[in-house]
C-alpha cells in the first residue's frame, strides 16, 4: 500500500488525512481544525502541521491551498490574509512540519484526484474539472496532464466575474431557484467551450450531490458528468501531488 499525507486548507477549516494512493481512499479518519482568523501564513501552517501531527505522520506532505500557487509560492489571497502574497508556502510548511512539502492550488488538487480516481480516470483530450461552491474552482487537463492555476471562475461573463454569476452559493446561500441558476451555469459552460473546446466537463462541489436533478440542463457539445470524490478530493489530490513530487 502506497500512502502519502494530504492537507486541504480552506477559509473556515484545515483538514487532512493519510491517503491510500492505490485506490484514492483515506487511510484514516480525516482530522479537521478551524482555520485561524486572521488567516496569516505562520498561524495557518502551524495548524496544518498540527493536523499532520495528529496522525503521527512521518514523511512527505501535500497541501491544497485556496490561491494561485506557482512553484510553491502563493500569488493571490482571495480567501486568506493578504500577507500570503509572495510567501513560499511550501517552504514555510516544510520548515514547520519537518518534511518535504508540495503546495498547490486547491482546485488543481481536487482535479488531480478526480482525474486519477474519479470521473476523469483514463480520459484523454482536454478535460475541465469545475467545483461549484462559494466561488468556482477549475482544473484543466490535457491528456491527463494538469495545466496549473487556470482560475476560470474569474473569467468575465455577461459583464461580471463568472463566479459572481454562476457559483453555487447563489442557490445554497442566497436562495436562488435552480431554474434561474442553471441557465447561468449553462451559459458559463458554453463560454468555456468556445474558448477551450474541452472533451469533457466534470461537475463538482457540494451541489453536485443534486446532479440527477439537473443533468439534462446543459447544452454543451462536451458531456457534463458529476464528480465522484467530492469533499475528500482536495486531500486525495494533495497526497497524490506529494507522491508525484517526492516519490
Amino acid at each position: 500500500m502506497t500512502v502519502r499525507f494530504g492537507i486541504d486548507i480552506g477559509g473556515s477549516g484545515i483538514k487532512g488525512a493519510p491517503v491510500d494512493l492505490d485506490n484514492g481512499e483515506l487511510a484514516a479518519d480525516r482530522h479537521r481544525i478551524r482555520t485561524p482568523q486572521p488567516a496569516k501564513p505562520r498561524p495557518v501552517m502551524e495548524v496544518a502541521a498540527a493536523v499532520v501531527a495528529h496522525h503521527g505522520w512521518d514523511g512527505p506532505v501535500g497541501c491544497a491551498f485556496p490561491a494561485i500557487v506557482q512553484h510553491g509560492v502563493v500569488l493571490s489571497a482571495a480567501n486568506v490574509d493578504d500577507e500570503w502574497i509572495g510567501v513560499d508556502g511550501a517552504a514555510l510548511l516544510a520548515d514547520i512540519v519537518g518534511h518535504e512539502t508540495a503546495l498547490l492550488n486547491d482546485a488543481d488538487a481536487a482535479g488531480l484526484a478526480e482525474m486519477r480516481y474519479g470521473a476523469g480516470r483514463d480520459q484523454r483530450g482536454v478535460v475541465m474539472t469545475l467545483t461549484f461552491g462559494t466561488g468556482i474552482g477549475s482544473g484543466m487537463f490535457v491528456d491527463g496532464v494538469l495545466v496549473p492555476n487556470s482560475e476560470l471562475g474569474h473569467l468575465e461573463l455577461d459583464g461580471e466575474v463568472a463566479e459572481d454569476r454562476a457559483a453555487a452559493r447563489l442557490v445554497e446561500r442566497d436562495d436562488m431557484d435552480l431554474s434561474d441558476w442553471l441557465p447561468r451555469v449553462d451559459r458559463y459552460l458554453g463560454h468555456l467551450e468556445r474558448l477551450f473546446s474541452p472533451d469533457l466537463f466534470i461537475f463538482g462541489g457540494g451541489i453536485s450531490k443534486r446532479f440527477d436533478e439537473f443533468a439534462g440542463a446543459f447544452t454543451t457539445r462536451a458531456p457534463v458528468v458529476p464528480a465522484k470524490l467530492r469533499n475528500q478530493a482536495g486531500i486525495v489530490g494533495a497526497a497524490l501531488a506529494a507522491y508525484e513530487r517526492f516519490g
